[in-house]
């Protein structure tokens, strides 16, 4: 069982920070408060042309909460990754408790769709903390994190935490901000309650599964370490019109 228990993590996120190994193989974990913050602005999030093409194309099949596990373990495979085994393992708890969401980025067809992509992170109140996403073909990981946005954008979340700037986060709308304007950040966030839930109109397109991020609903703990294709509809949708409309007020 891991020692980092899911309440002490969810303190930790609403006092603005959190827990990093510094390996895949190290046993210890510690805390991080960074003097700046990265945030993606909602209404600001910037997607180029050429992902607009990708998005409308309806290459890809994105799903939430469908392989929590294997997303977090795809994410501990990179290179330089902060995910150690009990910090995989205290997150997973976290997803059962419906706190920790995983977005899926699938292709091929349904019946033999590869987990091309994805992220995961932690919701409190409206606020939503990104912690790592994967990429194993090109625009995987951006199609995640737009669909993450949009769906954070119907829900009136007010906070998307992306830790420390890149120039990558950056080339998508990402901002550095102070500690102290972040915690103030974190704090109207939780304030606020629970995110709004999905409008008819989302609810008919993705089915009433998808409503899992804003509403807590969750995978079980023991679906949590399957992969499961995206051949059954139920939170799954070919995100193009979805994304594009979510974000025409916002990019």
């Amino acid at each position: 069982m891991s020692r980092l228990d899911p309440r002490l993590l969810l303190q930790g996120y609403a006092n603005g920070i959190f827990p990093m190994a510094d390996s895949r193989d190290a046993e210890d974990l510690f805390w991080v408060e960074p003097r700046q913050r990265a945030v993606i602005p909602l209404p600001k999030f910037h997607m180029s042309r050429s992902l607009r093409k990708v998005i409308r194309s309806g290459r890809f099949t994105v799903t939430r909460d469908r392989a929590f596990a294997d997303v977090i373990a795809a994410c501990a495979e990179r290179e330089e990754t902060w995910i150690n085994a009990e910090l995989e393992a205290a997150m997973i708890a976290l997803h059962g408790s419906g706190h920790a969401h995983s977005i899926e980025v699938w292709e091929g067809d349904s019946s033999r769709a590869a987990l091309v992509g994805g992220l995961y992170g932690v919701k409190l109140g409206r606020a939503f903390f990104g912690e790592s996403m994967f990429s194993r073909t090109t625009d995987a990981s951006k199609v995640a994190l737009a669909w993450l946005v949009a769906r954070l954008t119907v829900g009136n979340f007010t906070l998307l935490d992306c830790q420390f700037m890149t120039e990558h986060l950056a080339s998508l709308g990402a901002v550095s901000v102070s500690r102290e304007t972040y915690l103030a950040a974190v704090a109207e966030a939780v304030a606020a309650g629970p995110a709004m839930p999905l409008p008819e109109a989302y609810v008919s397109l993705l089915g009433a599964a998808a409503d899992g991020v804003a509403a807590g609903e969750a995978a079980g703990a023991g679906a949590a370490g399957r992969t499961s294709s995206p051949s059954s509809r139920a939170g799954a949708s070919s995100p193009g019109k979805l994304i594009l409309q979510s974000l025409t007020q916002t990019s």
